[in-house]
């Protein structure tokens, strides 16, 4: 029987302070940290595990920030994306996993000249202004 649909990719935008962790795959990106949900796993579960393999970081789950279809050119294939809002109370340095060959934090005027799928980027930019908005408000 041929697979139908997508592959998905559970991916968090995880800031700590003022700046965003992202990871550098081998398409030569940056792109957020994140992976395919495991059975009986739900979304957020997924976010959490991925991004503490991925980094060494505990993280706290928050919110969905946008989902769409990414067209992997280099791939010949499609993703949905699916990516949430993520903090830290940790302040311990990202630990670069086997999975990636650079890790890093990158504050918000940063981003756009990165290397990187602009879904991610709109993520990035949403979650950044969220949180600015829950620090007004208290």
């Amino acid at each position: 029987m041929a697979e139908s649909g997508y592959p998905v990719s559970i991916k968090g935008v995880l800031i700590r302070g003022d700046r965003v962790l992202l990871v550098h795959n081998e398409r030569d990106e940056w792109e957020l940290p994140g992976g395919r949900i495991e059975p009986g796993e739900t979304p957020e579960q997924c976010v959490a595990r991925e991004i503490t393999e991925e980094s060494g970081l505990p993280v706290e789950v928050a919110e969905i920030l946008d989902a769409w279809v990414y067209h992997i050119a280099v791939a010949k294939k499609d993703v949905f994306i699916v990516t949430y809002g993520c903090t830290s109370t940790s302040t311990a340095a990202p630990v670069l996993s086997h999975e990636h060959s650079r890790i890093g934090e990158f504050a918000e005027h940063e981003v756009p000249g990165l290397r990187m799928p602009e879904g991610y980027k709109r993520s990035i930019a949403a979650w950044f202004e969220r949180l600015r908005v829950r620090q007004a408000v208290r």
